[in-house]
């Protein structure tokens, strides 16, 4: 019988060769790092996807200095290296946009959403390990949409022609479907209004779960850019998420 992280190994294998195959009429580079960046993105899953934990936490799609560098979602460099102490192989996408080369561990620059989410984390679970035992953090979608002018502005998934972006959803929505199958969450929290949606359409009916969703950490939204850690911490308590100890001033876990 296959561990658990096989299975998810295996099952993420098929999602990325299914969205290979798949044309999108968007003037755009489009990057998968489940492809380029397979080996760091398979060493994420078996470190961290192991085993059934509690909370599942859902990103939109790749940010262009988060996982597209680092094949990790929401893939901080620093987080990457520091945090979930993660190295191995990642190559490049086919044909790049100038202005948004894959670097790797190499990169320089910071994704200010990863290192607020993964800096929560890592202050609250003080580490990788113990924060694996109750939470995981996927993406629904795992393409990268970059306009080709030099801008290289993100095209996010929501942004794509009504077929194709159809299309693309029925591959997302049946492996995070079978994501929730394999991790067996009772918490089911979007990275923003756009993944709560996702979870409320695929797992709206499952008996016994809790559908909801934290502000999203990018500094494009005002709201992230004044008190973001302390707002997320405020609202996974009320969940019962984590329960906040007042007298300590810190989050505390319950079990599961």
């Amino acid at each position: 019988m296959l561990a658990l992280q096989e299975k998810v190994i295996e099952r993420t294998k098929i999602f990325a060769q299914q969205v290979e195959t798949l044309r999108f009429s968007c003037d755009c580079y489009i990057y998968n790092p489940l492809t380029y960046a397979w080996p760091m993105h398979e060493l994420y899953i078996r470190t961290y996807l192991s085993n059934p934990i509690r909370t599942l936490l859902l990103g939109m799609n790749p940010g262009p200095f988060g996982m597209t560098q680092t094949g990790v979602p929401f893939g901080e460099i620093e987080a990457v290296k520091n945090f979930l102490k993660l190295d191995a192989e990642i190559s490049k996408p086919l044909t790049e946009h100038p202005g948004r080369p894959v670097l790797g561990l190499k990169t320089q620059r910071s994704e200010v959403s990863g290192r607020r989410l993964w800096g929560l984390i890592a202050d609250h679970y003080g580490s990788a390990q113990a924060f694996a035992q109750e939470m995981a953090v996927i993406n629904y979608c795992p393409l990268v949409f970059l306009d080709r002018k030099p801008t290289a502005k993100n095209i996010t998934p929501d942004m794509l022609v009504k077929g194709e972006r159809l299309a693309l959803e029925t591959i997302c929505d049946r492996y995070l479907i079978d994501m929730i199958e394999l991790l067996e969450p009772t918490y089911l929290i979007g990275i923003g209004k756009y993944a709560m949606q996702k979870f409320t359409h695929v797992a709206s009916q499952r008996p016994g779960v809790v559908i909801s969703s934290i502000l999203h950490p990018s500094p494009a939204s005002p709201q992230a850019n004044r008190g973001w850690k302390e707002k997320t911490e405020t609202h996974l308590s009320s969940l019962g998420v984590w329960t906040l100890d007042k007298s300590k001033n810190c989050i505390v876990f319950p079990d599961n």
